[in-house]
């Protein structure tokens, strides 16, 4: 039985933790964006995203400026603003998105096609390479932000552009004569066809998804014909020594057994297969999807929810291999796989696609923004020495500080637009019922009636919700039971309860009222968390958890070296509520132990004398890390009993 997402529309935020975040995005993220795609932050890497629109439009001279996937940044940045105007109306932020969405109607050529690096720099070349120049992968996020405006302000012209230009691109693609069997090098456009469905109800958009989906993979390969039709040549440097793997397309989709190749683009596809599997009741497409959803979380994700272990590909290596220091975790990767589970939610109602879910988010995804919310993470390591990666080549991807835009920079307007359409992941229903997936404060249109959550997560476990209805009606309450809790007391209507557990949700089945009030209380410890013992890096190390959150020690607290501190088996920990900077947080305090290192040693002994000083350890949560200034950070740290 499939769950729908409660909508954007009927949820309201009121949350002591995310509506914080709802308010950064609003105030300072997407008008902070806005004058990074004007290119009028002073010190930041340069957009011209803006400014390409303006000469493909006629409007302006100049070169084109950024890389050939430039015109997806925009598109990610009207999607937040229209996630943002769902939520919070504004008359001159609309009026801003109308002026520029105009502006990429000036730009649309007149056969429907609108991708500014082609129409300014290489007008000959236009679909002569699928694999590597992202035209389908721009139109996917112009489609998603067009999808979303209209629902925001029920005006067409945006969805008007995009439908044109997915018209264009079906005329030259698919099986019939005189077209290519072509399908994109960078997965994007196929979610966002199931969206323009959904609002249009035109099946020709669920069809071309489809098409992709099923084309990908097959023999002879497209892209190696493709290869051949070009000349054997590359829009990047290095992309001819990436194999089909990397792009997802070494196999039928219904074959592939492991997540690989780069994580973005296998995310994103994964998703759209989920969306058609739901839609079409296709058993073996479902089947792929659980498989694949098994080897990223069983053995290729780190404990913050990050995804992709190498610089080289943005990719998925191998089992187990989860370097902590050279790792990539790119945001916008996290942000795919919880596009995924949201997706297999859907499709299956188990309450592990919501644990991965909430992993992702409040780990890899907040540690991708500043708490200011004007500089990002693109890469997010989970043990970082500055000067490691100042001197070391190998690790120059990693940052110790967030930055205040790239060159490549689909991240920022990626977290944006997840952070502003949060409220669509709260909460689903069915026929039966209504399911709590996540534990975000906020109210919920159900049945003519709403649902309303009052959560102290992440701070502690304790979530009501009250139900408000013109009329009793039986129906089944589901609310998801975290993995990180302890014990947990239900109450309803303040007696006590004993739920059903089912697919990891308290099942509460009855005939609700209006005012009934069920209550839990869900014990919050701080937990040790250990690796696989595979998982090479990790072997004597132990991470700290508590609630969703993973924990991390900062030079800024605990001096340098910290590869030198233990944490003992026996230490208990102390929690202390954040101030200042870290207001609204809980903060970790234990004793352990610093390795003494004195100067002078030799490089090698035969006969260590290793002593050892009891420190005081201070955790903050790993998404905080970097708010104050360069310097070391560690997640997994060492647990001398281990052995």
């Amino acid at each position: 039985m499939r769950r729908y997402p409660v909508l954007l529309k009927d949820v309201q935020l009121d949350d002591s933790f995310f509506t914080k975040y709802a308010d950064l995005v609003r105030r300072e993220v997407i008008p902070y964006q806005w004058e990074a795609l004007n290119d009028r932050i002073p010190g930041a890497e340069k957009s011209g995203c803006i400014h390409n629109f303006q000469i493909a439009a006629g409007e302006a001279q100049g070169a084109f400026i950024g890389f050939v996937f430039q015109d997806s940044d925009l598109a990610k940045w009207l999607e937040a603003v229209s996630y943002s105007l769902q939520q919070y109306p504004d008359p001159e932020l609309e009026k801003t998105a109308d002026e520029v969405i105009d502006l990429i109607g000036r730009a649309q050529q007149q056969d429907g096609y609108v991708d500014t690096y082609f129409i300014v720099k290489e007008p000959e070349n236009r679909f002569r390479n699928f694999r590597d120049c992202h035209e389908l992968y721009c139109c996917g996020h112009l489609t998603e932000a067009a999808v979303a405006y209209y629902r925001a302000t029920g005006k067409p012209r945006l969805l008007e552009i995009a439908k044109r230009f997915i018209d264009c691109i079906s005329s030259r693609v698919g099986t019939e004569e005189g077209k290519l069997p072509a399908y994109p090098g960078h997965e994007e456009l196929e979610l966002a066809l199931i969206k323009l469905f959904e609002v249009t109800g035109d099946t020709k958009y669920q069809q071309l998804a489809s098409y992709f989906i099923e084309e990908r993979g097959q023999a002879p390969h497209f892209f190696e014909k493709e290869r051949a039709l070009r000349g054997d040549t590359f829009y990047f440097e290095g992309n001819d020594r990436q194999p089909e793997r990397y792009f997802q397309s070494h196999s039928p989709v219904r074959e592939q057994k492991e997540a690989v190749g780069h994580a973005v683009r296998a995310v994103y596809l994964y998703t759209a297969m989920a969306d058609i599997a739901m839609r079409t009741n296709d058993e073996s497409l479902k089947t792929a999807c659980r498989t694949l959803f098994r080897s990223i979380c069983d053995k290729r994700m780190y404990i913050t929810g990050g995804i992709g272990s190498t610089v080289e590909g943005e990719a998925f290596t191998f089992d187990y291999d989860l370097p902590n220091d050279t790792n990539y975790a790119e945001s916008c990767a996290s942000i795919g796989l919880i596009f995924f589970c949201r997706r297999m939610l859907e499709m299956d109602g188990e309450a592990q696609y919501a644990e991965v879910m909430e992993r992702a988010l409040y780990n890899n995804v907040l540690a991708g923004i500043a708490l200011d919310g004007k500089s990002f993470f693109y890469v997010n390591p989970l043990e970082v020495f500055p000067e490691a990666n100042r001197m070391d080549p190998h690790k120059a991807h990693i940052k110790a500080v967030r930055q205040k835009w790239f060159s490549c920079a689909c991240c920022p307007p990626n977290i944006a637009r997840l952070l502003a359409s949060l409220p669509e992941y709260i909460y689903q229903t069915d026929e039966t019922g209504f399911t709590v997936n996540l534990f975000i404060g906020s109210s919920a249109s159900f049945r003519g009636g709403k649902i309303i959550q009052k959560s102290a997560v992440p701070n502690s476990g304790d979530i009501s919700l009250t139900v408000s209805l013109p009329q009793e009606e039986h129906f089944t309450l589901r609310v998801r039971k975290p993995e990180w809790s302890g014990e947990c007391t239900v109450t309803v209507n303040g007696k006590p309860f004993m739920p059903e557990i089912k697919n990891g949700y308290f099942c509460i089945a009855r005939v609700f009222r209006d005012g009934d009030q069920i209550c839990f209380n869900m014990e919050m410890p701080v937990r040790r968390v250990y690796a696989n013992l595979h998982v090479r890096e990790n072997i004597g190390k132990t991470a700290v958890m508590r609630g969703p959150l993973v924990y991390c020690l900062e030079e800024k607290d605990n001096g340098g070296q910290l590869h030198l501190l233990a944490l003992p088996k026996r230490a208990c920990f102390a929690e202390k509520a954040g101030e200042g900077l870290f207001a609204g947080v809980t903060l970790l305090e234990t004793q352990g132990l610093r390795l003494l290192a004195p100067d002078g040693e030799p490089l090698y002994t035969s006969s260590p004398d290793v002593q050892t000083e009891v420190q005081k350890l201070s955790f903050i949560p790993y998404f905080c890390w970097a708010n104050r200034g360069e310097n070391e950070m560690l997640v997994w740290i060492r647990e001398p009993s281990l052995f």
